[in-house]
């Protein structure tokens, strides 16, 4: 695994980092147990049972369900790509007391590092999971990271949303949702997307379409699961 030397932080930040961590993760620890999971799937698409089972593979959701993925996907110790910024640190860290890993890069930094660090997850036979739209959007447009890492180790590429029936929806690039307690929980996914060893560079673009609209599928699927109109 690909390591780095972790940037200096500040007393207050070393304070905030030593706290919120730990009590986000016990308040959504708490929380999260009174979420009522469903699972629905494309025709031919055999989802993973409550977030278990996952091998040597890529998962790509939006930034608007993270909290209700962190819940629901814990027992995978899957990792996911975050920035080495101050808020990366602090995701970061939560995120381990979910027993995820992580590997730092972003789309706009340390790019090339954390497709690395992400191919290396991906050779020792534990997944990846990739914020398809973050850290900072636009909304509903997958980066090209997940095609780029797929086409370098053959691995496939799940497409999910995770919407609570009731939620809490934040004023936010990403309308990032709060799952309401007791709230039933849609897993929704679509079809794989298969990025071939062989793909020319000027095709990479149409996976990325291929695999932007499979994240939108999963997400409209939810949707319509509840009864709730497209946003």
């Amino acid at each position: 695994m690909i390591t780095e030397e972790k940037p200096a932080f500040t007393l207050r930040q070393r304070l905030v980092l030593a706290v919120v961590p730990r009590v986000v993760w016990a308040l959504l620890s708490l929380v999260g147990r009174t979420w009522r999971f469903e699972t629905i799937a494309e025709e031919g698409v055999t989802p993973l049972p409550f977030g278990e089972g996952a091998g040597a593979e890529i998962f790509c959701f939006w930034h608007q369900c993270v909290l209700a993925c962190t819940f629901y996907f814990r027992r995978t110790g899957a990792t996911i790509i975050v920035s080495r910024s101050f808020d990366g640190e602090l995701i970061a860290r939560t995120l381990e007391l979910f027993g995820y890993r992580n590997v730092r890069g972003s789309s706009s930094r340390g790019a090339r590092e954390g497709l690395l660090g992400l191919k290396q997850v991906i050779e020792s036979g534990r997944p990846a999971i990739f914020t398809a739209d973050g850290p900072r959007g636009p909304i509903f447009e997958t980066k090209m990271g997940p095609v780029k890492l797929a086409h370098l180790t053959g691995a496939r590429i799940g497409a999910f949303h995770l919407q609570p029936e009731r939620a809490w929806s934040m004023r936010s690039w990403d309308q990032f949702m709060v799952p309401k307690p007791f709230t039933r929980v849609v897993v929704s996914w679509a079809r794989w997307t298969r990025v071939p060893a062989d793909l020319a560079a000027e095709q990479f673009e149409q996976k990325r379409e291929e695999l932007n609209g499979a994240i939108e599928r999963a997400r409209l699927q939810a949707l319509k699961h509840f009864g709730i109109g497209a946003k």
